[in-house]
């Protein structure tokens, strides 16, 4: 994996990096920009026990610098494919005691929240589910505000003190914004026909029928007493 001015460049092989680096730098240097030389760096991942090729990775004759780490739109990315540097900073700042728990919430918002619902506006979600992050949530917003259940702290006061909204409240609202989106686009789209329409002729297997994302649809509309026809209107 190849870093060269805040582009990727992924391949299999040192050669295959080594191609599309080349073929990088001539294509911005034919349009009048320059690759940097002392910025371009490379990291060789070892996410399988697989055997790696000897050499380097080198632009025009100089070697390209080889690092562990490295820092990709605000993210660490480690060879070995850990987290820990990540969540090393992500704790320092959630466990430091000087810190505002107000920045804390919204350190929590910008960078905790947006991965646990990653993806979630298509998920058909069970109760269990969302009580289950429910949870999990809680349970961090205690830990970061220095209590445990045994305090006998409100979740609610809790929430009030970082200004963080209920995950439940944030996963329905994905949804939503998502199902706006599908419902406002024409008939013929694909988004259409694979999300909203079922086929009644699939046969079923016995007990109680799955539940789909259509289905979730209907009751977050019902819980918030909202019309399905009102997602027409974007403005409202």
């Amino acid at each position: 994996m190849l870093f060269a001015d805040d582009v990727v460049l992924v391949d299999e092989s040192r050669a295959g990096v080594n191609m599309k680096l080349e073929l990088w730098r001539y294509t911005l240097e034919s349009r009048g920009f320059r690759l940097s030389r002392t910025k371009t760096e490379y990291m060789m991942c070892d996410f399988s026990p697989t055997r790696h090729e000897d050499g380097d990775v080198s632009l025009e004759g100089q070697v390209v610098a080889k690092k562990d780490t490295f820092r990709y739109l605000g993210s660490m990315l480690q060879k070995d494919g850990d987290i820990d540097e990540d969540w090393w900073q992500a704790s320092g700042v959630l466990c430091d005691k000087k810190v505002p728990q107000r920045l804390k919430g919204k350190f929590y918002r910008t960078t905790i929240r947006p991965a646990m619902l990653y993806g979630a506006e298509c998920w058909p979600t069970k109760r269990r589910y969302v009580q289950q992050l429910s949870v999990a949530e809680m349970r961090m917003l205690r830990w970061f505000c220095g209590h445990t259940r045994r305090d006998r702290v409100r979740n609610k006061e809790i929430r009030d003190r970082v200004g963080v909204a209920s995950i439940e409240e944030k996963l329905i609202q994905h949804r939503l914004r998502w199902f706006g989106h599908v419902q406002r686009r024409p008939p013929e789209a694909p988004v259409r026909s694979g999300v909203l329409k079922r086929d009644d002729n699939v046969k079923r297997g016995r007990g109680r029928s799955r539940l789909t994302w259509n289905e979730t649809v209907k009751r977050d509309l019902k819980k918030w007493n909202i019309a399905k026809e009102l997602a027409m209107d974007r403005s409202a």
